[in-house]
């Protein structure tokens, strides 16, 4: 049975965005917080909600653990709202609401809510005023955070690693999706697909890359996230790569990145 609040949908404006993929590794919090920051740096107001128990996109962006005085998980559970959560960063115009691993139980206390699909897109709802864009860390699982994630946004960036199994498990995330549109979210839909860690000096990686553009054609961004040093180092000086070392070749991917999404939004007009 559909409820009053699943009918619901919070105000459009800012764009929303979850970046999302179950399998590990394949670069979701470093394409969010430096697309974050690429978009900052446009002079965009930006808001990180790092919904990842393990913290990586709060650790990336430079707040400690014991900074975190509230978190996604406090957001969700109803404790302060998203405006109390929210922390400024190093990067001018970029806020972030936490993420500690107290965001584990938010699985197991949800479960028997009636609103548990929707209560981080509640709590966003009167976001849009201040912020131009949302970015969303979805956690490596398809549970009940990432789909209160797919329920907020209107749109998914799906990172993808340049290697052999890539495409093992997108079937997965894709019946998810179709499912949270007929059941929870009939706006959301696919912003592109990412390639990432892309080696060069590898068959294997060009192998990749052209299958994925044959499975997803022009969903493929252009723009290739190259496998460089500097990008894995960045999160330990917990800087983004685009501030970490700006002339690097992740850094200038990335603002490659953020240009070609801001271009692609400009010849397709939201409706």
């Amino acid at each position: 049975m559909t409820t009053d609040s699943q009918t619901q949908h919070a105000p459009r404006g800012a764009h929303r965005i979850a970046i999302a993929n179950q399998k590990g590794g394949v670069g979701k919090t470093t394409t969010t917080i430096n697309l974050a920051t690429g978009l900052a740096a446009l002079e965009r107001r930006v808001l990180v909600v790092d919904l990842d128990p393990q913290g990586n996109a709060s650790t990336g962006l430079g707040i400690p653990t014991r900074k975190r005085t509230h978190t996604a998980y406090d957001v969700l559970m109803g404790a302060v709202t998203v405006d109390q959560a929210a922390m400024s960063t190093e990067v001018p115009g970029l806020y972030l609401v936490p993420s500690d691993i107290n965001l584990t139980g938010a699985e197991l206390e949800l479960v028997d809510k009636p609103d548990r699909a929707f209560r981080l897109r509640d709590r966003l709802a009167g976001i849009t005023e201040f912020y131009d864009e949302l970015l969303i860390d979805c956690p490596p699982s398809l549970g009940i955070l990432t789909l209160n994630a797919m329920a907020a946004v209107d749109a998914l960036l799906i990172p993808l690693q340049c290697e052999f199994f890539a495409l093992e498990g997108l079937s997965q995330l894709m019946r998810t999706v179709e499912r949270v549109r007929a059941n929870f979210n009939p706006n959301l839909e696919i912003k592109g697909v990412l390639l990432t860690m892309y080696d060069q000096r590898n068959k294997l990686s060009a192998e990749v890359a052209a299958d994925v553009r044959a499975h997803f054609g022009s969903k493929v961004y252009d723009t290739v996230i190259p496998r460089n040093v500097r990008v894995s180092e960045a999160p330990s000086h917990g800087k983004p790569v685009l501030l970490y070392d700006h002339r690097s070749s992740g850094a200038l991917a990335y603002m490659q990145l953020v240009k070609e999404i801001r271009q692609r939004e400009v010849e397709v007009p939201a409706a």
